[in-house]
């Protein structure tokens, strides 16, 4: 749970990061035009329409960024079907769509549902988090034939998309009571003077990863209970001191206490780290005490560190109750920061604003010595102390345009190759790779790439320092490992043993290398079919030797033709004499006409069966045309090395 919770939080973070610039765009605007929001305004009305495409959609860009981020290999597939999760109950929820189900008129729809829009960051999370786990329960299925164009990543978005409805229909049910509760709550703490100003800001805070604590601010800023705290206060009417109790202690965390804490954040975090996390508080703390916008500071550790978030909300309650107490009011159009709180300060009905900076500096002290306390006593794992984090390391010291394709290359291949590669990640600075064995990985090779150093966590995990170019690199590595758009796990072998002067052709399967001339059969071993080599094979799983284009799928399974981009054909055959079979044994995840990257896994062989058949498991690679295809045009690609392979091959 704790390992899924942090993974969240770094999901978390390629959507955060939006949101800063969005905040200071909407404040600059607002600053500018307080009172029309733009309609007085062109340069206020574009700055704050920018800033709103990224806060008024806060819930889209949680979909989708979670959708991707925890998904099993980052696939594109995953985030169009955080989309999908997301929309679903956009459209099946919202309250022109439940007036007609339940026959109503719109006006008579519970305003719970009015809530359920595009910023509503559960709705966001949840629909991420579904479609996430239903990318990586579907996206290597294989249905049946007529249906296979429906088959792996293409299948995950119907899937999301029937669970979302599943679980739309079951809000329309939950979401009114639980919405109304928590009205009927605020309601009853509204009757409390500062004790229930104090309880509104705790709950206020900690409602917010559910998208809840709009019910309680409908209470107690609007005209929902007869509260209305904002209008009332800023047209200077009500009770002085007492009009605007439901804000003034927003002031004081929002401009000094999560600045403060956001210093106490980056102060925790691991030497390496420090640089990465100093860009995310700063930009954060400043939006936070400019504009208000709190977002970007508190999803950074709502979830890595959730105890935490639990200090800020009580600290948060605490600063309401103290300035309600004291009779502190300010009040904000926007949300509680420097630019409201200044504006505020011409409102005849604001209590001695001036007060609340006092209180804030010291809600300051407190929130950074609460925080950094909590953090190191709990080692919690806030932003840049995430585990496994070692000594800092410089980025990559390489130039040209492919330095990290070229990086990606040597790592994967010290690695060893898909063969021992199980899944590729990556955090701010380095490469978090599980493998099947990190006994056999090439530790020098890595070293001699440039990079400033590897750890090894246990048998099975490793990590490479890369530097805060890693996720240009992590992309390349991917590239490699998905064999060009592979949907079936990649563990190939590269011919590096028996063919150590180049890798461009990949054995077809785990197993001892052999040269065609010694296969059982004199079509092949005579090169009748052309020249090649063959594998005797320890494993079932078959992969693509080359590049290129699926040219051929014979009915009877057992063998494919690929044809690479210079033209030279590829037969692979897999067992001999196996067309007697009808195709039993073999299981093809490939088609005619479809591209294949070289060590894509392309197929599965039951070799017991074959051998039950009497049949012998050779799998076969001929190159049938190579007496039709000039050197000149093999001579700009990797198939050339195909005659050094075959070479050696045939020596052994």
């Amino acid at each position: 749970m704790k390992a899924y919770m942090q993974r969240m939080g770094r999901s978390l973070m390629l959507p955060v990061a939006t949101l800063p610039v969005a905040a200071l765009f909407m404040g600059i605007g607002y600053w500018i035009d307080p009172s029309g929001w733009g309609g007085n305004n062109l340069l206020a009305a574009f700055l704050i329409k920018a800033g709103g495409t990224i806060l008024d959609n806060l819930g889209v860009l949680f979909a989708v960024g979670l959708a991707l981020g925890m998904s099993k290999d980052k696939d594109g597939a995953a985030a169009l079907s955080g989309l999908v999760a997301f929309l679903t109950p956009m459209t099946l929820v919202n309250s022109d769509a439940v007036a007609m189900f339940t026959k109503v008129a719109v006006e008579d729809v519970n305003i719970a549902f009015g809530a359920i829009n595009f910023k509503n960051v559960f709705i966001g999370i949840l629909a991420g988090l579904v479609a996430a786990a239903m990318y990586n329960r579907f996206s290597g299925v294989k249905l049946p034939m007529a249906l296979s164009f429906f088959s792996g990543k293409r299948l995950v978005p119907i899937v999301t998309a029937g669970l979302m409805a599943a679980i739309s229909a079951g809000l329309i049910f939950v979401w009114p009571p639980v919405y109304n509760g928590l009205v009927t709550f605020g309601e009853a703490i509204s009757g409390m003077g500062p004790l229930g100003a104090g309880l509104y800001g705790f709950f206020n805070r900690l409602l917010i990863p559910t998208g809840l604590h709009h019910a309680l601010n409908n209470v107690f800023w609007f005209n929902l209970a007869g509260i209305d705290d904002i209008g009332k206060f800023w047209a200077s009417e009500g009770v002085r001191g007492i009009t605007g109790r439901y804000q003034a202690g927003f002031f004081p965390v929002m401009m000094f206490g999560l600045p403060a804490g956001a210093l106490a954040i980056y102060q925790c975090a691991r030497p390496e780290k420090k640089k990465v996390t100093a860009s995310l508080m700063v930009a954060a703390a400043f939006a936070s005490f400019f504009t208000g916008v709190t977002e970007p500071l508190e999803f950074s550790f709502m979830f890595v560190a959730w105890p935490l978030y639990v200090v800020h909300a009580c600290l948060t309650g605490i600063s309401m109750f103290i300035a309600a107490t004291f009779k502190w009011t300010a009040g904000f159009n926007f949300s509680a920061g420097f630019i409201d709180f200044f504006l505020s300060l011409r409102v005849p009905i604001a209590n001695q604003p001036f007060m609340l900076i006092l209180l804030g500096l010291v809600m300051a002290v407190v929130y950074y010595a609460t925080f950094r306390f909590v953090i190191v006593k709990f080692n919690l794992m806030t932003p840049g102390r995430e585990e496994d984090d070692g000594e800092e390391m410089p980025d990559i010291d390489m130039v040209g345009d492919s330095k990290h394709v070229v990086m990606a290359q040597k790592i994967y291949e010290a690695l060893g190759g898909p063969a021992n590669v199980l899944s590729i990640d990556n955090c701010t600075t380095r490469l978090r790779l599980q493998l099947k064995d990190t006994s056999t990985v090439n530790q020098s090779q890595i070293k001699a790439t440039g990079v400033p150093g590897l750890k090894v966590i246990d048998d099975k995990n490793i990590q490479v320092i890369v530097g805060t170019e890693v996720q240009f690199v992590a992309d390349e590595m991917n590239r490699l490992h998905g064999g060009g758009g592979a949907t079936h796990a990649v563990t190939e072998q590269a011919i590096v043993e028996e063919a150590p002067k180049t890798q461009a052709m990949f054995a077809v399967a785990n197993g001892r290398l052999v040269p065609i001339t010694e296969v059982s059969d004199d079509v092949f071993s005579e090169k009748m079919m052309g020249d090649g080599y063959a594998v005797i094979p320890t494993s079932g799983e078959i992969f693509s030797p080359v590049a290129g284009t699926i040219s051929n799928v014979f009915p009877t399974k057992h063998a494919v033709g690929i044809t690479t981009p210079s033209g030279v054909e590829v037969l692979l055959h897999m067992g001999l004499d196996t067309v007697d079979l009808g195709g039993e044994p073999f299981e093809l995840y490939v088609k005619a006409g479809q591209h294949v990257g070289r060590g894509q896994m392309i197929a599965k062989v039951d070799l017991d069966a074959i051998r039950k058949a009497g049949k012998k498991t050779d799998i076969i690679v001929a190159l049938t045309n190579m007496d039709k295809v000039k050197s000149s045009d093999l001579a700009e690609t990797k198939e050339v090395q195909v005659n050094e392979v075959i070479g050696e091959l045939t020596s052994l």
